[in-house]
């Protein structure tokens, strides 16, 4: 942001702090919220907390003991960051995006650090990983909440958790836990989601999607080619079977001679019915290259759940980049009945907006320029950024700056408004 920007916004930020003043219980507590903000907004090269206190002329100290040992109450913060984005930009239309985000790091203190795959350059490298919720509706995204991933080799050590003010409640739990924790934090906040949206990754996991369907959340996830499922479900029975002496079969199960469950993969190279079935050309959003144009089948899909028994009805995508037809997505879709396919399919590739959040903190927030040892600096300085990232937002939508055209998204629950993803 430039200088002549921020200066147009002071009142704005005055009253953007105000909000969170109670989160703090002393007032020169409260006015290192301010530096550390006005630091991660300003144009210096970088964000951490070295330069952003040379900057404000401050000790370095200081602002190193605001993150990690002054007293305030960093969860009402966050908490109240939800509320105001539940408050200011509320909608039927609103899509969650779960994701994850890694930060290359040397050494081997700050907190979760280990060599692992690192997303940002596709391999595998010593960094550390977050999870995280962002939240989108028309032009507006953010992201609302995040959370360290600890390894195993981290969790087992309690020793250098405690070097490292882990605290021992902190253990390794899948990313899809740390995800559900995010998603039911925000909900409690008041946020709400039409729908869920994520990478093949986090739907690759059974488990995961028959967790957020039993919150009832509505969800398109891409999946795997080696997600598993039927075009007709098989027949469940729950007829205990006992044959001479020996434990009976579980319940409930398949009826006996009933198919096996096949890969979308198979499906789409094997099953008739999708075979024949012609191809539909959807002109899903428009790229800084130009349309971006996907060929799509779609039919109704029962995936294999956890206990390797049919899921209730889902809809499965099948998407083929017209620039590229080696390029395919498998997406399955829980849906109210009678969702169109381009709410879906808008819904579906929506990702790309979290990955704008991350990209837009990293580069102009510094969201991976923590360089601290502690989790407890760490957690704040996720919360902060944020924080900094929502008023950036608020701030260039005050100011009247260019907002990027997205693809307005339906409501799980009617289906009533104009689509950007036209037919070809």
């Amino acid at each position: 942001m430039e200088a002549r920007e921020f200066r147009q916004l002071q009142p704005m930020l005055n009253r953007y702090l105000g909000e969170f003043a109670d989160c703090f219980g002393r007032k020169d507590t409260r006015a290192h919220l301010r530096t550390y903000l006005r630091g991660q907004l300003s144009n210096l090269q970088r964000k951490s907390v070295e330069p952003i206190a040379d900057a404000a002329g401050v000790p370095v100290r200081t602002l190193q003991e605001f993150l990690s040992q002054l007293c305030w109450d960093e969860d009402r913060l966050r908490d109240r960051l939800q509320q105001r984005v539940a408050r200011t930009h509320p909608s039927e239309h609103s899509v969650g995006l779960i994701d994850e985000t890694s930060f290359r790091k040397k050494g081997q203190k700050t907190p979760g650090v280990q060599r692992q795959y690192c997303g940002n350059i596709g391999k595998q490298d010593n960094c550390i990983v977050t999870v995280h919720l962002g939240y989108a509706v028309d032009d507006f995204h953010c992201l609302l909440d995040g959370e360290l991933f600890l390894p195993k080799s981290w969790s087992q050590d309690r020793a250098r958790c405690e070097e490292a003010g882990i605290p021992a409640a902190l253990v390794y739990r899948p990313k899809t836990e740390i995800a559900l924790e995010l998603y039911d934090r925000a909900l409690d906040s008041g946020v709400h989601f039409a729908w869920l949206t994520f990478d093949e990754w986090y739907g690759g996991k059974p488990a995961y999607l028959r967790a957020l369907r039993d919150r009832k959340q509505h969800y398109v996830a891409e999946v795997p080619k080696s997600f598993r499922g039927w075009i007709d479900p098989p027949g469940v029975t729950q007829r205990p079977y006992r044959r001479g002496r020996g434990r009976g079969r579980q319940t409930p199960r398949l009826l006996a001679g009933s198919p096996e469950s096949r890969t979308v993969e198979e499906l789409w190279q094997r099953e008739p019915r999708l075979r024949k079935k012609r191809w539909k050309l959807w002109r899903v959003k428009d790229g800084e290259k130009g349309p971006m144009l996907w060929e799509v089948k779609s039919a109704w899909f029962y995936p294999q759940d956890d206990r390797g028994l049919p899921g209730p009805r889902h809809v499965l995508i099948i998407a083929r980049n017209v620039l590229n037809r080696s390029e395919l997505k498998y997406f399955v879709a829980y849906a109210p009945p009678r969702t169109r396919l381009a709410t879906l399919l808008l819904v579906a590739f929506s990702r790309w907006r979290v990955e704008r959040c991350f990209e837009d903190s990293k580069g102009e927030i510094g969201l991976s320029h923590y360089e601290g040892r502690r989790y407890l600096g760490l957690k704040r300085h996720l919360i902060l950024s944020a924080l900094s990232y929502l008023f950036l937002v608020e701030g260039k939508e005050a100011l009247g700056g260019k907002k990027s055209a997205v693809d307005r998204v339906p409501s799980a629950h009617g289906d009533q408004r104009d689509h950007p993803i036209l037919v070809a």
